[in-house]
């Protein structure tokens, strides 16, 4: 049997036999658009684990015929990257043209050793292809952004999972040898989260707990029983990640400081990035505490940048000092909801007009079609308010904000419904 894990094993070898991302790679998809052209640009392969993005990298550089080099942003350095860089100019007119260096992680590289990159990526040296589980619009440095193409990878489906796993009970070496049968997949696929990786090595586990047997039966409970011990340590890197952080910010939102700082713990102890557990502490205070208690924001924001200068280990203090704070605020989500609300409007009534008193009139030709005629400027009437609309026609009177029942919220809400009677007036 290969000692390489089952997810290693099979990793597909041509670009057609790669499972899932059809927004990307469908025959009329942009990126495979570009690579049946056998023209790519630099590019950030972004989403969460196990989807699939070393593997893309790695049959992107096969589909075109080009060399690859691969670095991890965890082991290497600028030095890495600047030996990288010299072997391609060093080789010439022997070197294959089109040389990639993957980036694996490349949110974790500093702002130096993203900068040793830019040079070569902007002469074209090498086509770089980083992969990322964080949001590149703040984990890449915006000279480097600027040169490459963001493409956004999403969590495996259901029906692309169990195309995996099937596939690997019939193709894998060791697999084939045993007759197993899939009389459940829930479980299997509610531990996987989407992550194709984890699922094809959790399922090798389940196999393995079965030793020299033949014929194999898979159920929940068989799942259940065995794969659940195989998971309990935390990884940074992927298999918990999400749970754990999931779990740590539900536990906020529910007030439970102990769970939070528990949960919190789970990830010092794991060796998490503090600037990851921090900007989650900054969306947490905006989402689930907002105008409930806006101090919330200013802690959360204070915390993030306390904790970029800091690092570790004394950052875990700053952490469970705004962990705390947050879990006993008041919560309340207003705000967030608006946002969604406001957003869900304007994708179903598309670019409304912005109505002509609100518009400025920079030129005569402007003021004689009625820019910014009959406005009344709030500042000249008693209270510096006077009721007039601001929305489109199409959607005037509209209300986005909905008070929670936290007192701040209420307050608000009161206070806008004494200056805006039509719209406050049902809720």
């Amino acid at each position: 049997m290969n000692n390489a894990p089952l997810a290693e094993r099979m990793r597909p070898k041509i670009l057609d036999d790669y499972i899932g991302q059809a927004h990307l790679l469908a025959n009329d998809a942009p990126l495979r658009r570009a690579l049946d052209a056998g023209v790519i640009p630099s590019m950030i392969f972004w989403g969460p684990p196990g989807v699939g993005k070393t593997t893309l990298a790695q049959l992107v550089a096969r589909h075109l015929n080009r060399p690859i080099h691969t670095l991890s942003a965890i082991s290497s350095g600028v030095k890495d990257v600047r030996e990288v860089i010299q072997q391609v100019e060093n080789g010439g007119l022997f070197q294959p043209k089109g040389t990639i260096l993957f980036i694996d992680e490349i949110h974790r590289f500093s702002k130096a050793q993203q900068d040793s990159l830019l040079g070569a990526v902007e002469k074209g040296i090498v086509t770089l292809i980083g992969a990322t589980t964080e949001n590149p619009s703040f984990e890449v440095i915006s000279a480097l952004l600027s040169r490459c193409q963001v493409y956004t990878l999403k969590d495996h489906t259901k029906e692309d999972l169990l195309l995996l796993l099937n596939r690997a009970i019939s193709e894998d070496l060791y697999l084939a040898t045993k007759s197993i049968t899939l009389q459940e997949t829930a479980a299997l696929l509610r531990i996987s989260g989407g992550d194709a990786r984890k699922l094809l090595n959790v399922f090798e586990i389940i196999v393995g707990t079965f030793q020299d047997q033949k014929q194999i039966e898979i159920t929940d409970e068989v799942v259940l029983n065995n794969a659940q011990q195989s998971l309990a340590k935390y990884d940074k890197d992927g298999e918990q990640h999400y749970d754990i952080i999931s779990a740590f910010i539900k536990s906020i939102r529910g007030s439970d400081i102990n769970a939070g700082i528990y949960w919190l713990a789970r990830m010092v102890e794991g060796g998490e990035d503090p600037k990851f557990i921090a900007r989650r502490l900054l969306i947490l205070a905006a989402e689930d505490i907002g105008l409930a208690n806006p101090n919330a924001l200013l802690m959360a924001n204070a915390c993030f940048q306390s904790v970029e200068h800091v690092g570790w280990p004394e950052s875990r203090i700053i952490l469970a000092q705004c962990v705390v704070y947050l879990a006993s605020s008041p919560k309340g989500n207003a705000a967030y909801k608006a946002i969604n609300e406001a957003q869900q409007l304007v994708r179903s009534t598309g670019d409304l007009a912005v109505p002509l008193n609100l518009r400025n009139a920079p030129t005569k030709l402007m003021e004689e079609l009625g820019y910014g005629q009959k406005y009344q400027y709030s500042h000249d009437f008693p209270g510096n308010f006077i009721e007039q609309e601001f929305l489109p026609d199409e959607i005037k009177g509209h209300n986005f904000y909905h008070t929670g029942s936290s007192s701040k919220e209420k307050e608000i809400h009161e206070a806008m419904k004494k200056l805006w009677a039509s719209k406050y007036s049902a809720d």
